[in-house]
């Protein structure tokens, strides 16, 4: 179930993201692919008026912004509450060595402290 590549690393149990070693929670995966696709279009798009409130030094137009990113972020499962209905907690930007999923991770060719790893 994880993947593992140059670009991804996901968790085995699809609930995470892996990147620079830190947990980042994926979509929800109840969403079809349309619904995923919209709420993802959402998302570009208050990112763009984030950076453009940045660029004008608009502070209002930044809060805004920054509302709509997240109201979309909880839209697709990645902030808010958690997709999952098994009670496990929730480890969203943690560090991936400070969390249940680090003894499987060490075991990653070039990712943990493992005897394969890098320890990096």
């Amino acid at each position: 179930m994880s993947r593992h590549d140059a670009a991804t690393l996901t968790t085995p149990d699809g609930r995470y993201l892996i990147v620079r070693g830190r947990l980042w929670r994926l979509s929800s995966p109840a969403l079809d692919e349309p619904q995923r696709q919209a709420l993802v279009g959402q998302l570009m798009d208050a990112r763009r008026l984030v950076k453009a409130a940045k660029a004008a030094d608009d502070a209002a137009s930044l809060k805004q912004a920054r509302a709509q990113v997240q109201a979309a972020k909880v839209a697709l499962g990645e902030r808010g509450p958690v997709w999952w209905r098994d009670g496990a907690p929730d480890y969203n930007r943690h560090l991936v060595s400070n969390s249940p999923y680090a003894d499987w991770f060490d075991t990653l060719p070039g990712e943990g402290a493992g005897p394969q790893g890098s320890g990096a």
